[in-house]
């Protein structure tokens, strides 16, 4: 089975382990419909990928419970799996452990900035120990910190809408999860 912290961290393959790793390559080429300019890998909920024959089994974690763009990003991999060759795709999705944005690649988070979403910062606050203060938004357009939250929830739920008193533009920031 590959999973994304051995795709971080590959060993060389032998053997069946190439048809998995071109599984994966495969899955990880889906983007997410809410955020184009992300992959599903950059994005951190693709988990792992299995094969066994011409079967792939995908696991992903939606970034919450009732994302709506968890069904179009299972269709997608299905889709682009079939037309890779493989004879059965079954999409599964698992919500332990709970997605964070601390799963996001920074290859993501430089994509978000480059879009105009102040990409999330820090990380999150799983188990005990200090929570941490948001104490400024960096505006993705000027780099400035003198932000603020216009809203709490912006395009999607997952995002707080901004605005930056340097530059006067409106952005969304990715919370952090």
């Amino acid at each position: 089975m590959v999973t994304r912290q051995s795709m971080i961290n590959p060993r060389p393959a032998q053997g069946p382990t190439l048809t998995q790793e071109h599984a994966w390559s495969v899955a990880a080429t889906v983007t997410d419909p809410e955020l184009p300019v992300l992959t599903i890998e950059d994005l951190g909920v693709l988990r792992s990928v299995a094969v066994h024959g011409d079967h792939v089994t995908v696991t992903m974690t939606p970034t919450y419970s009732g994302c709506p763009a968890l069904e179009a990003m299972c269709d997608d991999v299905t889709l682009a799996l079939t037309a890779a060759g493989y004879g059965t795709v079954d999409v599964r999705t698992t919500l332990t452990p709970a997605w964070t944005t601390d799963w996001m690649s920074d290859a993501g988070k430089r994509k978000l900035t480059e879009y105009g979403i102040a990409p999330p910062s820090g990380r999150a606050a799983i188990g005990q120990g200090p929570i941490r203060l948001r104490l400024a938004v960096r505006c993705p357009r000027c780099g400035s910190l003198d932000t603020r939250e216009v809203a709490r929830f912006g395009s999607t739920s997952c995002k707080a809408l901004y605005e930056c008193r340097s530059c006067l533009e409106p952005f969304d920031f990715f919370k952090v999860l």
